[in-house]
């Protein structure tokens, strides 16, 4: 068994929704970006810490991308584990509980296997905990095909073992503030995997059906090339627009629902060009590459400061306070909150446009207009 699956569940989404780019997407190498190693490196964490505190040996791992923030968000992910594994003991005497455990569903996708990052199997449920620690996309748990993946693998290990009635799912993304949890019945389970899933995943391994752009492409290797999405995409760009106040209501929505993709496709088309022009020597009719502006930067800070003093001139350093998470962690959770707990506060965030599909609650408008004006004022929009 090879160390990827061609119909991962990592990608289920995408495969599920544009069938033949499963298939595609193997003509591309497969590049681990910073994102995903720093993913990578947070998963390894956490499996770490989840092993010391069931009292399991373990080395911690270490990387580049070790911080306090990566230490609190794995932190709290161990806090909710080992909650969910206390509640499961409740309705259960002994349950089990499994560590990155590798998850067979070959029988309804050929070839298919994942791993669940946390796996609670009780009496009558199936709690998989998948840890996600990017922050570019909010991942949705309700009817989220990697974790219905994940159920279904996990049944075909312990469903004889067990009266396994339901399988709950929860995503653990801190770095959003998404914990959301989504319960299906077993019967569902095998219902969605037997009508819908099988007969997708036989035609996605042999590259057949139709692509299909959409926000799943957001991955997908071959998107920056693919026809598919382009042609889908400068349909938009196709579209005479009026002038912004000549346009109707419903055009800007339409707008709205598409610009964001749009903005984001073109974005990777540059990527891909300056990339190929940098990397691969490739020569792009009436383009160039040029140096970009940059900023200036000390030789030698402390060179610097010497001389800076040496010519009289005393006032030349700042200081300030440690972050909120290095006192945190100074100190300790309970510690802090009893010393700082009543000097803290989160100021609100700049209000975006969204989506309605959004998590975050909704700003209530008429109590908005002075606080975001004071966040206008202390934003540089020039940049």
């Amino acid at each position: 068994m090879s160390d990827h699956a061609i119909l991962s569940a990592s990608g289920s989404h995408r495969w599920l929704n544009c069938l033949p780019s499963a298939r595609l997407e193997l003509e591309f190498e497969d590049r681990e970006n910073i994102a995903a190693a720093e993913g990578t490196a947070a998963h390894a964490l956490c499996e770490h810490k989840l092993r010391k505190a069931l009292n399991m040996k373990s080395k911690r791992p270490t990387s580049s991308f070790d911080s306090n923030e990566m230490e609190q968000y794995t932190d709290d992910y161990i806090d909710f584990v080992m909650e969910q594994l206390e509640l499961a003991k409740q309705s259960c005497k002994d349950p089990l509980i499994l560590i990155e455990q590798k998850l067979d569903f070959s029988c309804y996708v050929p070839q298919g296997f994942g791993t669940g990052d946390a796996i609670i199997i009780s009496d009558e449920k199936i709690h998989i905990i998948d840890f996600k620690y990017g922050r570019g996309v909010l991942v949705d748990v309700v009817e989220n095909p990697q974790m219905k993946l994940y159920g279904i693998g996990a049944l075909e290990i312990y469903d004889s073992l067990y009266d396994i009635k339901e399988v709950s799912m929860t995503i653990f993304q801190p770095r959003r503030e998404n914990i959301s949890t989504w319960t299906i019945p077993v019967e569902e389970l095998r219902s969605w995997a037997e009508n819908e899933l099988k007969p997708k995943a036989n035609l996605a391994i042999n590259g057949e059906g139709n692509y299909v752009s959409g926000e799943w492409c957001t991955f997908c290797r071959a998107s920056v090339k693919c026809r598919a999405r382009a042609e889908a995409k400068l349909e938009l760009a196709r579209t005479e627009f009026k002038l912004p106040p000549l346009l109707t209501d419903m055009e800007i929505e339409e707008i709205l629902h598409k610009i964001s993709d749009l903005t984001k496709w073109a974005n990777e088309i540059f990527a891909y060009a300056l990339d190929s022009a940098i990397n691969h020597g490739k020569q792009w009719d009436g383009f160039k590459v040029v140096e970009g502006r940059s900023n200036r930067k000390y030789k030698d800070e402390e060179a610097v400061a010497n001389v800076a003093k040496a010519n009289g001139y005393k006032d030349i350093y700042r200081q300030s306070l440690i972050t909120i998470t290095e006192m945190q962690k100074l100190m300790g959770k309970k510690q802090f909150e009893e010393i700082l707990g009543d000097f803290i506060y989160k100021p609100p965030g700049k209000p975006t446009l969204v989506p309605i599909t959004d998590k975050r609650e909704g700003i209530n408008i008429s109590n908005v207009n002075d606080e975001f004006n004071k966040i206008m004022e202390d934003e540089d929009y020039d940049k």
